[in-house]
């Protein structure tokens, strides 16, 4: 049994060379000579994003939108790898990190959660509180079910909504209870004004977290529409400098006239 467990281990880790993105923390290397097996990633010094996350309180829909991306795009290369799927099954805010240029990498996918998908996998056993984050945790994990990649868009549509909130999903819950809320078709309240969830942003959330895993999209849909949510605001803010930039230029003109010389003379004329 050890040998075995020591070759998939080996083979698992011949697969996790291979990732390269970006959005996802870099695989270096790995202990197999010693008990326990150790995985070697990248060292990232600002830390993960519940710490940032927690230092900042609520975050500008701009700036959740940015960290909304990266993360989409590094589960996106994860979900999109052939010829085997990665699934994460784990995404929260603990595990994903801040690299020194501010943007985010998914970490922590580690062995246990490199699954083959042929269209569903199932634990061999139920999901234990230990190492897992229940506040995150789609409800067909929680109860046990066959799932699919579709369990990280689930737990992505959480950490979009905690970004604008502020706050912990079902913050005023205990942890183990949170995934009953789930199964019963539960979420975390919309308390931050309307407007911060503006151009379709609550909309996106609401489908990430469906009931249904199959009407979640899937995370290169998610990007799509973040793009467009994306583009939105930067549309927003262009108007709202336009009219401050005439208005600065006007003021330039208007001096530059009083000043000119040609202005005093022609004024010196006419009286």
């Amino acid at each position: 049994m050890k040998i075995k467990c020591r070759n998939a281990f080996r083979d698992e880790l011949a697969l996790l060379q291979k990732i390269r993105h970006p959005n996802v923390v870099q695989f270096l290397g790995a202990v197999t000579q010693s008990s326990p097996m150790m995985i070697v990633t990248e060292y990232l010094p600002k830390g993960d994003f519940r710490l940032y996350l927690k230092r900042k309180g609520a975050l500008k829909p701009t700036a959740a939108v940015k960290f909304a991306l990266d993360i989409a795009r590094g589960m996106n290369y994860l979900h999109e790898h052939k010829p085997e799927a990665i699934i994460h099954r784990d995404l929260e805010p603990s595990n994903i990190l801040r690299d020194d240029s501010g943007h985010l990498k998914v970490a922590d996918f580690g062995v246990s959660k490199l699954l083959m998908v042929a269209k569903t996998v199932k634990e061999d056993r139920p999901v234990t509180t230990e190492g897992t984050s229940w506040r995150y945790v789609a409800p067909e994990v929680y109860r046990n079910e066959e799932y699919d990649t579709k369990v990280d868009v689930f737990s992505f549509a959480l950490i979009l909504q905690e970004m604008i909130e502020g706050c912990l999903p079902f913050s005023t819950k205990p942890e183990k209870e949170v995934p009953k809320a789930y199964a019963a078709n539960e979420r975390p309240p919309f308390r931050a004004p309307p407007k911060l969830y503006a151009h379709g942003l609550k909309e996106l959330i609401e489908e990430c977290w469906s009931q249904d895993p199959f009407r979640r999209p899937t995370f290169k849909q998610i990007i799509k529409s973040l793009d467009n949510i994306n583009d939105q605001y930067a549309r927003k803010r262009h108007w709202k400098v336009m009219p401050l930039m005439c208005l600065q230029n006007l003021e330039n003109m208007v001096k530059k006239g009083r000043s000119s010389p040609s202005s005093h003379s022609s004024c010196s004329t006419m009286r």
